[in-house]
């Protein structure tokens, strides 16, 4: 039987555009998944999401199951037949249903008896009698979080459905999903193309929708509009400014993009960047154009839905709908200026933070002295410690102006601009806006030691107020966003190398908050909920929770900066040509020392009259020379060099493992044998226990 294409489109209503491209490919996935459970093979699958359609194509898909061979087992043997060898009622039974005599059964021979046994032949189903069940489920999968009416049907969706093309080749499929009977009918662009035209075969599908003025494919739309945004924004020397989420959400408005240009009136540049930018961007879906020193032009791009014969008219609109929006930043702005940021933090006392932790005004307070606290142990200066403790008493009054109520993501720019406004120092300034740095993982840190301070105060005095009230994280519920907290804490500390040691740290911050706290374990939950994500921060580097586990378990400073330091050394060193067979024989030593209830902190005597064999004289000796050779390296904590000195101990400790019995019958032979291999391990714990080491 020849194979052809199969093609499935959903025509549906404006599909939402933040949800359209996770839609298009959970629609793939349910489709491909269901075909493949079915036993219906296919050569390519092609996947589709445009504003008003949902859709997948397989070429070369089985119009047949293959035909299957099932074996229906029995009674067993001994019920199936009575005492004169006649067929029970049982094997009579499942034989008729079965479609055969009990005398023409097979025989299952297996360890725990004989059973009757019939294998019978399925033939395989065909593709027109399954596909609705497949279409059905596959769209009972899809991620939608509300699904809609219309008309007088029962039938939900995300968005009301208008037509439904099943194809097989060039037939039509019978299916009826959502109310809707298939056909071969799809809908061409709103204005450019047919209201429905036909489709003439499943593999015409996309050649015939872009006749139409539709380019399905969500890939290739993105990838042509980010092409003409390019080629505009070069034509003009300008940088196109815009994200992969900004472009996905334009593809998923659009069905035929043409990008256009605009402009806005020079005056409204005197308003912060940020601002516009923002409305640009999140209310209009604009793209705002940049020069090389990064400052905002006037002119910018849009992209639209037509191919106009007179473009200027649909400039002209963009340019009257931009206005409005620019007007009322440029508004905002001006009267926020009339009051200062001072002003604006008295106003933080009417706000509550969270109900058992007061208002943002006294948590402000708290972050002011707990960027104290950070800078005495960093030995920050005094300079520093009063910009920093500033900074934090106006880092939230930006919150009530005007500006940032209505535009909220550019909390923090705003405050920076209103400080410059006021007078403030620069450092205090910059600091306001570095306060919310990393936003998100990857994001830049704090480029200033005051904008420091600050931004890990206020981490930290919502990480242990959150848990000190009892709100820790469960599952994926994290309102207050502290996993991402405490792993933009982990960056700064890591990278800034700042040698603080975290539970003093946690002990301090906790006792800013007096007795507002009713968790009386916050300081240690919050330090363990610290350290636990080590984990995943060092994940997203490409090294293993083992390597952290190996740091982990033997570090007992608390810095994050030793940790670090541990943690990179141990990475390095797993890929040591040596490394396994040192794990190996760590692990053979904890396992020695654990099953015969030994633990030694530290090291012990080893009696030289006892090393009577040369591999464990020759152990001895080259432990005391490694012991000797690592103390500068120990001194200067360069933990890469102290496993590097200590691969060297590779070979006498093969030999020994090799040629010695440890657990000898004498037991003051034993007992020395352990308290050597027990001392050349104790060299190993000085940076890990890589005894955990998956190599």
């Amino acid at each position: 039987m020849p194979l052809h294409t199969l093609l499935i489109e959903l025509g549906t209503e404006e599909l939402p555009p933040k949800s359209l491209k996770q839609l298009t490919s959970s629609f793939e996935q349910g489709i491909i998944s269901e075909l493949e459970k079915q036993g219906f093979a296919f050569e390519q699958a092609f996947a589709y999401g445009a504003p008003r359609r949902l859709a997948i194509r397989l070429t070369r898909c089985q119009r047949v199951q293959d035909d299957k061979e099932v074996e229906k087992r029995g009674p067993a043997v001994a019920t199936a037949f009575d005492a004169d060898g006649k067929p029970t009622k049982a094997a009579s039974g499942w034989a008729r249903a079965n479609g055969i005599e009990v005398a023409d059964a097979q025989r299952l021979v297996t360890d725990k008896g004989e059973w009757l046994l019939h294998k019978a032949l399925v033939p395989g189903q065909r593709l027109d009698t399954v596909i609705e069940d497949i279409i059905q489920k596959a769209l009972k999968q899809l991620p939608i979080p509300k699904a809609m009416r219309w008309g007088a049907f029962d039938a939900e969706f995300i968005r009301p459905v208008h037509t439904l093309c099943v194809m097989y080749g060039e037939e039509v499929l019978p299916v009826n999903v959502l109310t809707i009977d298939s056909s071969n009918q799809c809908s061409g662009h709103r204005f450019h193309g047919e209201h429905r035209f036909t489709i003439e075969h499943a593999d015409s599908y996309e050649s015939q929708l872009k006749a139409q003025y539709v380019i399905a494919d969500y890939a290739a739309r993105t990838a042509a509009i980010a092409e003409q945004l390019q080629s505009n924004a070069s034509q003009l020397g300008l940088v196109a400014d815009y994200d992969q989420t900004l472009l996905e959400e334009i593809s998923s408005l659009v069905e035929w993009p043409v990008v256009l240009q605009a402009k806005f009136e020079r005056r409204f540049l005197q308003v912060p960047k940020e601002a516009l930018i923002y409305t640009m961007k999140d209310d209009q879906k604009y793209v705002p154009l940049l020069t090389s020193d990064g400052q905002l032009s006037e002119t910018f791009l849009f992209v639209s839905n037509i191919e106009s014969k007179d473009p200027s008219q649909v400039i002209a609109g963009n340019e009257k709908v931009i206005r409005p929006r620019l007007s009322d930043a440029e508004f905002f702005f001006e009267s926020d200026k009339k009051t200062s940021l001072a002003d604006k933090a008295a106003k933080l006392q009417d706000i509550l933070f969270q109900k058992s932790l007061g208002t943002v005004a006294d948590k402000s307070a708290r972050v002011a002295s707990i960027t104290q606290i950070i800078g005495h142990m960093i030995n920050a200066d005094t300079a520093t410690l009063a910009h920093a403790k500033r900074a934090a008493e106006l880092a939230k009054a930006d919150l009530v102006s005007n500006m940032v109520m209505e535009f909220t993501s550019v909390q923090g720019v705003m405050g920076r601009h209103y400080a410059e406004h006021d007078g403030e120092s620069a450092e205090v300034a910059v600091a306001i806006e570095e306060q919310y740095l990393p936003r998100f993982a990857g994001d830049k840190l704090p480029a200033t030691q005051v904008g420091l301070l600050v931004s890990l105060a206020e981490k930290l005095d919502t990480l242990v107020g959150i848990f000190g009230v009892n709100l820790i994280p469960k599952g994926d519920k994290d309102p207050f966003a502290l996993r991402r907290s405490a792993i933009g804490i982990l960056r700064m500390l890591v990278t800034f190398k700042l040698d603080i040691q975290i539970g003093e740290l946690i002990n301090a911050v906790t006792a800013e908050f007096g007795d507002l706290l009713k968790n009386k374990d916050t300081a240690q939950q919050v330090t363990d909920f610290l350290f636990d994500r080590c984990k995943p921060f060092y994940g997203d580097q490409g090294i293993g929770a083992d390597i952290v586990n190996s740091v982990m378990t033997v570090n007992t400073t608390g810095s994050l900066s030793d940790i670090d330091k541990r943690v990179l050394a141990v990475s390095a060193f797993s890929q040591h040509s040596a490394a396994a067979s040192l794990v190996a024989a760590n692990k053979r030593v904890a396992n020695i020392l654990s099953k015969n209830d030994i633990l030694f902190a530290q090291e012990q005597s080893v009696d030289l009259a006892l090393l009577t064999q040369a591999e464990e004289r020759d152990l001895y000796e080259a432990f005391l020379h490694t012991k000797s050779s690592l103390a500068k390296s120990s001194v200067n904590l360069d933990y890469q060099q102290i496993l590097s000195e200590l691969s060297a101990l590779k070979e006498p400790l093969d030999a020994f493992f090799d040629k010695v019995m440890i657990m000898a019958d004498d037991e003051a032979v034993k007992d020395n044998r352990i308290c050597l291999i027990s001392n050349v391990r104790g060299l190993f714990l000085s940076v890990a226990d890589i005894s955990v080491l998956n190599i």
